[in-house]
């Protein structure tokens, strides 16, 4: 089973990458986030054309994340138990093959100390209580995503540069400390210990040419999925040519389906 992440940064803009990844790649389920587009004008019939069913949660201009799967999705969770129905669309769940996957995009906080900031540190820890109440450790849970946190100094091509900064905080990285305490670990940091993996670039200043990443986007997934992840990588590529995304999908492997 293949399980990826892809901050996609506009569905409608990107849909031609979209559809070649899924038809090149052939994950079995691909989470997306910032897809930014309504229900009702989401590119359904193009995912399904390219072999895949999906289930999705927009809003206009922002935000946005959708769960493309080559199998049924069962049990669709489009929000989180204490959100409204005005509440921003950053978090589906669903039941593929066997496999839990929860899909999340983390607020970026704007910068440290706003009220942005404390509204994603509040985010993380109602994403930790979603997952206390509605999950159990031991079951097969991947819990995919735009995190918008670097959870270490080598998730980052400068740490001085980036010390206390947006992304990069002390507050930030044990937010998301605590929630992966409920039970997950980091499917990449499995197999690759280095430091200079980076998912996602600035636009800015030619940071993909030059380096300048962060690792902000994560597959966490609990010990029955971890004892079979062979292999994640990030497909470095799909961050080149025209109109790219600013992130790169993560891509997760792992021995069996219906695990």
């Amino acid at each position: 089973m293949i399980i990826a992440t892809w901050n996609i940064n506009s569905i409608r803009m990107r849909l031609p990458r979209l559809v070649s990844y899924l038809q090149r790649r052939q994950p079995d389920v691909l989470c997306l986030q910032e897809t930014k587009v309504v229900d009702d004008d989401f590119p359904v019939e193009a995912i399904r054309g390219a072999g895949y069913e999906v289930v999705f949660r927009g809003q206009k201009t922002y935000n946005g994340v959708a769960i493309l799967s080559r199998r049924p999705c069962t049990d669709v969770v489009r929000a989180m138990p204490d959100e409204g129905p005005d509440a921003e669309a950053r978090l589906l769940a669903a039941g593929v093959d066997g496999v839990q996957v929860v899909n999340v995009y983390v607020p970026n906080g704007g910068e440290v100390g706003s009220a942005k900031y404390a509204f994603k540190l509040e985010w993380l820890a109602r994403l930790r209580q979603f997952l206390d109440s509605s999950f159990r450790p031991g079951s097969p849970l991947a819990v995919c995503g735009d995190y918008n946190v670097a959870p270490e100094d080598r998730d980052v091509w400068d740490p001085e540069q980036w010390r206390g900064q947006i992304l990069c905080s002390d507050p930030e990285r044990r937010a998301l400390a605590h929630v992966q305490e409920w039970g997950l670990q980091d499917s990449l940091r499995l197999h690759r210990r280095e430091s200079g993996i980076y998912t996602w670039w600035d636009y800015r200043g030619g940071a993909f040419h030059r380096g300048w990443g962060l690792r902000i986007d994560h597959i966490l997934v609990s010990a029955p999925l971890a004892t079979r992840c062979s292999g994640v990588e990030v497909d470095r590529d799909e961050r080149k040519g025209e109109k790219p995304s600013d992130h790169a999908p993560v891509v997760a492997t792992f021995s069996g389906a219906g695990i």
